[in-house]
């Protein structure tokens, strides 16, 4: 893939430490982008050493999520999006297909990461009917009293939220995930929908060691480490809401767009989803 090379430290945007990866740079760079340093390529390479595809957990939760969206978008007809843990802008994000759709959608990108930060809202904001903002996305009452969250969104009708392969980079209590989404799923109009992707923990066999194994591998490098939850786990997630079928699955398996033709690999197997409506 092509990528600009970064020199670590030159041009960084403040708050940026060119010395330790971000997961957002890495995915940027697995999907092509150029907002990347060495150091984040560097990193990719020694994951890449426990699990050889680990770039297509990137690719397959970007084909996720492009299909969730056209999902909302045309069959259940929801018109705003709060997108939490956005990263960097690349291609394909949620806007570019919701609003293919229905061009008056509207969207709210949230990320904390300073490369994020600097380049997000430059990039997004040239669209009238998307936002961005800077914050924590573990902690629910900042973001959801958050003046442009309140004012461009309308809060009597249905909001997806979408959590798309950020839950398992919380760092602490490992229930604690469960809790920050009920409070963000209390705050949702009736008829809302919420949208997650999570690292999946098979719980027994060759992919649970797997998971293990590239676990321990994030925890040793600069990234802080990365939580695997178990389908019940993930379930957890999703307390109190209506589950749309085919429920909690493998990324690959949610709505694919035509049959697999090629059995799939340690990475396409680890990580997994689903989208759910509260009543």
């Amino acid at each position: 893939m092509s990528a600009e090379v970064r020199t670590a430290g030159a041009n960084a945007p403040v708050g940026v430490d060119p010395s330790r990866a971000s997961i957002a740079r890495m995915y940027d760079y697995v999907l092509g982008g150029k907002d990347h340093y060495q150091v984040d390529r560097d990193e990719l390479e020694r994951l890449r050493q426990v699990m050889p595809e680990v770039a297509d957990l990137a690719f397959e939760n970007r084909r996720y999520l492009i299909r969730v969206c056209r999902f909302l978008a045309e069959r259940a007809g929801v018109e705003q999006y709060l997108d939490c843990g956005s990263g960097l802008p690349t291609t394909e994000n949620v806007h570019q297909v919701v609003q293919r759709v229905e061009k008056l959608s509207k969207v709210v990108y949230v990320d904390n990461d300073p490369v994020v930060v600097a380049h997000g809202r430059a990039l997004l904001e040239e669209n009238d009917r998307t936002r961005f903002i800077a914050g924590d996305i573990f902690e629910p009452k900042s973001i959801l009293e958050h003046d442009t969250v309140r004012q461009h969104l309308d809060w009597s009708r249905p909001i997806a939220l979408m959590f798309v392969a950020t839950l398992h980079h919380h760092q602490g209590d490992r229930h604690r995930p469960a809790e920050i989404m009920r409070e963000y799923v209390e705050a949702l109009p009736s008829g809302s929908y919420v949208a997650l992707s999570h690292l999946f923990d098979p719980g027994e066999g060759g992919d649970h060691d797997t998971m293990a194994a590239f676990q321990e591998a994030i925890a040793k490098g600069s990234l802080g480490g990365a939580t695997a939850r178990t389908e019940s786990e993930i379930r957890e997630l999703l307390t109190g809401l209506e589950l749309v079928e085919p429920g909690v699955v493998l990324l690959a398996n949610w709505w694919p767009d035509g049959p697999s033709l090629t059995p799939l690999n340690p990475a396409q197997r680890l990580i997994a989803g689903a989208v759910a409506r509260k009543p």
